[in-house]
């Protein structure tokens, strides 16, 4: 039960500090100021749940492929890495600025295409669709599956990912889905329902810095803990 607590909060502490702010975060808000929010949410996190299993997964299977102890050592240098990197980010000034116009200059541009060739043509289709087929519309309108790809594509790679991977190696795999779902869930409903005022009131120089020591200290306590083999 220990290791399931531990898991848990380790995973919520972890996917709060690294989402907000993210480029997710921010597509998440500027996405909902555009369309409905409820679609834009569960597209969103869904694609965050879907996510974090994956890399639950792999982390749990990680240990059955490579011996634990090899397993233990790697989870502690990426959390050291992680943290060095979260504090290089908070140094850096005009972080938020540059990546909040970035994710911003791609979804206008999206947007923009999309407005001009379907803002008509597709109306009386759309409603039509609606009221033969309101459940799977719902779950499989344009716009959950923009917020559920643009999601999803963002994360792979990132390094609340790899970081999930790494704790789930090392924690209970669903003390470490638990938390990260509820983190997850935290900051995208914050993230849809804030809006674009909210996410660019967040000081990532902040956040970063608090990232970069709550993943040293996840390395410091792994590598002071025994590695089982």
């Amino acid at each position: 039960m220990s290791s399931l607590v531990q898991g848990f909060t380790k995973s919520l502490a972890m996917t709060v500090l690294s989402e907000i702010g993210d480029k997710t975060f921010f597509a998440a808000a500027i996405l909902a100021m555009r369309h409905p929010r409820r679609l834009v949410l569960s597209g969103c996190l869904a694609a965050l749940i879907v996510m974090t299993i994956l890399s639950a997964v792999v982390g749990w299977a990680a240990p059955n492929l490579i011996s634990r102890k090899w397993t233990h050592h790697i989870t502690t240098l990426l959390f050291f890495g992680f943290g060095l990197f979260s504090f290089w980010d908070g140094i850096k000034e005009g972080g938020e600025a540059e990546e909040l116009a970035e994710v911003e200059a791609k979804l206008d541009a999206d947007w923009k295409d999309n407005t001009r060739t379907t803002k008509e043509a597709n109306k009386a289709k759309d409603e039509l669709k609606k009221k033969q087929r309101p459940f799977l519309t719902q779950f499989f309108s344009p716009i959950f599956l923009k917020a559920f790809s643009i999601t999803f594509f963002g994360e792979w790679g990132d390094k609340s990912q790899l970081a999930t991977i790494g704790l789930a190696a090392d924690e209970n795999p669903f003390g470490v889905v638990l938390g990260g779902i509820v983190g997850q869930a935290l900051c995208t409903t914050a993230a849809v329902l804030g809006g674009k005022s909210l996410a660019s009131q967040i000081s990532e120089k902040f956040v970063a810095i608090s990232g970069g020591v709550l993943f040293i200290v996840f390395g410091i306590q792994s590598f002071l803990s025994p590695a089982y083999s």
